[in-house]
């Protein structure tokens, strides 16, 4: 079969490589489209350590080409849920399936969806409604992790929630809150491209980053602060002003994947407002059948989050334009050849 392989750091190009062959309990499937996502882009340049050669890619759908049973029917269209988890360790006996520390990630761990087809788990293939476009499918995977940190949570209608950071995940989110009622829905990014996209997709408030957000949800809010501020970017200062616009009880759910090792935070308000701090990380096989309820009945859109749609051969020119950040840049999806 056909796979775009990197072979180290920056060495990415098409190749043949050997079709997966179907092993116990395991599907094949023929995919269609993938997208692309800033774990690819830090694959790619090294910066997340990987053995090489490796196919990356693992936010995919596909249709089922083998199945060794009756689960699914040849030629059914399925996502793939790209964590894999051992089933034995301590934390997949506690329903902890995400947080297993012998699970891997497709396409970082093991050859991912960059390719003509793959094998994976049949535990791991959900079937998808025709309803929902395949262009914009695999940002199920992405709307996943977003609705598993919200299970964290659990945003009660009428409760103000600040969301920052209004990328492709920050969107989801401030589509979440409204779904589950909370008023105000606050969105805050420099860009006010995204700031826009956020309003037409529910945001009550959006604002500019800054010192000036911190006034703007504190007015919004009667003075009182956000129930729950969403930190979506992973930056440090986003963080402290996070601190800063939760109310005296409030929650911080950190969704973005923050790397310093030391940081400055007003740790004193984080003390004296008694903050709940919340972490979440990827997603649990439960999350998906949600997740694909929720696109496919429109309570969220993700159609304006695609932006560029390009072919499989296009993938380094995808990783580029995720380099630049470029303002009117969103999802980029991959569609494989027929």
């Amino acid at each position: 079969m056909k796979a775009m392989v990197l072979r180290g750091p920056r060495e990415l190009g098409l190749a043949e490589v050997n079709r997966p062959t179907l092993g116990h309990n395991q599907v094949l499937v023929r995919l269609t489209h993938a997208g692309v996502c800033g774990t690819d882009l830090h694959i790619f340049d090294g910066s997340i350590p990987v053995r090489h050669p490796l196919i990356m890619g693992h936010e995919m759908i596909g249709e089922v080409a083998e199945s060794g049973g009756d689960a699914f029917r040849s030629g059914q269209r399925v996502i793939v849920d790209p964590a894999i988890y051992c089933g034995m360790c301590i934390n997949c006996r506690a329903g902890q399936t995400n947080l297993c520390p012998n699970g891997s990630l497709v396409g970082r761990d093991s050859n991912g969806g960059f390719a003509d087809y793959l094998v994976a788990p049949r535990s791991h293939i959900f079937p998808l409604p025709d309803t929902i476009d395949s262009n914009v499918a695999p940002l199920i995977q992405v709307v996943t992790t977003c609705l598993h940190a919200h299970r964290q949570v659990r945003i009660f209608p009428g409760q103000a929630v600040v969301v920052v950071g209004l990328g492709v995940v920050g969107q989801v989110h401030v589509q979440l809150a409204k779904a589950w009622g909370a008023h105000p829905v606050i969105g805050i990014t420099r860009s006010a491209w995204k700031r826009n996209l956020a309003e037409e997709m529910g945001a009550d408030v959006t604002l500019p980053s800054g010192p000036e957000a911190i006034r703007g949800v504190m007015e919004a809010t009667g003075g009182a602060g956000a129930d729950i501020v969403i930190e979506s970017t992973g930056v440090v200062q986003a963080m402290a002003d996070g601190i800063m616009m939760a109310r005296l009880g409030g929650t911080l759910l950190l969704f973005g994947i923050a790397s310093a090792k030391s940081a400055t935070l007003p740790f004193y308000q984080l003390y004296y407002k008694e903050l709940k701090i919340v972490n979440s990380r990827a997603a649990k096989g439960e999350d998906f059948p949600d997740s694909i309820d929720l696109v496919a009945r429109g309570v969220l859109k993700l159609k304006p989050l695609v932006t560029h749609l390009l072919a499989l051969l296009d993938l380094k020119k995808a990783i580029e334009v995720l380099e630049t950040d470029e303002d009117h840049r969103m999802k980029i999806i991959l569609e494989h050849a027929g």
